[in-house]
């Protein structure tokens, strides 16, 4: 169950960064020079449409503000990130907004943030355990949650009679993604489901559509079967055809992203349910986050001790697909 209260930000940054900082406080642009907010954005990689997406909203949002916005392409490498996020620091961001290719490297980022008053909102990923000031994430276990109740209100649909069920999860490392099976074993656990086979195919549809096998070869008359993300879903969805099954008929198949693959899966009906994130929401919320901050105001967390701030998820199925594609 998720708790939330308020957190006065700045008290916070008073605490953490000092308001004798040239006459300016929290990242707010000094009085008598350029008084137009800066922001810079240092973005996980462009190449990617779920980074593309949250790139739009975030820049989107900053214009809407009437603020001035820098790009940063880490391109999935350590290095780059910490010297393009260094060097957006130095060239006198307001705001840094950042979705880490390697959380554990953020340390001397936020530290030179915190040294010049510059607030950190962290998109996504992970912090690695620094004190930036807010951290905006899909709410993931909600997300599990909605799939156990999908996948229980479906079995019973289709007339499956079978209580067992698969979970594949993400790599182990990925702590927000892990809240995903949590949320969905807890809850199909307290359905009356038994999870026969919880196993990690580190985000690898390789990986997946052999733990989906396997798991057919042990617990043949499994009815239903949730994966981290798409890709894994629809390699056990064609693990499940690969065995003689049906998938999405004989077996429930739900995924979790809301990629192409599986919107297009869930169409052809092999695939049943995906849980779509948010990027381009997930990138507003980052930036009205910062303009909380910079104007003095409070942030509600959904997690207060990890400063986060879960972004909503939406269940896709063959009802609402169409919303999601194009």
């Amino acid at each position: 169950m998720k708790h939330s209260k308020k957190w006065v930000m700045a008290a916070a940054i008073t605490a953490t960064a000092g308001l004798a900082l040239a006459g300016c406080s929290a990242g707010t642009p000094s009085e008598g020079g350029d008084d137009t907010v800066k922001v810079g954005f240092s973005v996980y990689d462009m190449q990617y449409e779920f980074f593309q997406q949250m790139e739009a909203g975030t820049k989107a949002a900053v214009e809407a503000n009437g603020w001035e916005y820098v790009l940063h392409d880490e391109k999935s490498d350590e290095n780059e990130m910490v010297t393009g996020a260094t060097k957006l620091l130095d060239d006198g961001v307001d705001v840094l907004i950042i979705s880490p290719f390697k959380p554990d490297a953020l340390g001397p980022i936020i530290a030179k943030a915190k040294g010049l008053g510059v607030p950190v909102i962290v998109d996504d990923i992970g912090g690695g355990g620094t004190p930036y000031d807010a951290i905006v994430v899909s709410d993931n276990k909600d997300g599990g949650v909605q799939a156990a109740d999908y996948i229980d209100a479906t079995v019973q649909a289709l007339g499956l009679t079978s209580k067992k069920v698969v979970s594949i999860t993400c790599q182990p490392d990925a702590v927000y993604a892990a809240q995903r099976n949590i949320g969905y074993e807890d809850q199909i656990t307290s359905l009356g489901y038994e999870v026969a086979t919880s196993l990690s195919g580190d985000s690898d549809a390789t990986k997946a559509y052999t733990i989906m096998k396997d798991a057919l070869a042990k617990d043949p008359d499994v009815s239903a079967v949730f994966a981290c993300n798409d890709d894994m879903a629809v390699a056990a969805s064609n693990a499940i055809a690969d065995a003689g099954k049906v998938p999405g008929t004989d077996i429930v198949v739900v995924g979790y992203n809301g990629d192409p693959s599986a919107l297009e899966a869930i169409q052809a009906g092999t695939v049943n349910a995906t849980v779509a994130q948010d990027p381009n929401g997930m990138g507003k919320l980052t930036v009205e986050l910062a303009k909380t901050i910079l104007d003095g105001g409070t942030i509600t967390f959904g997690d207060d001790e990890n400063r986060e701030v879960y972004n909503p998820v939406t269940l896709v199925t063959s009802d609402n697909v169409a919303d999601f594609v194009g």
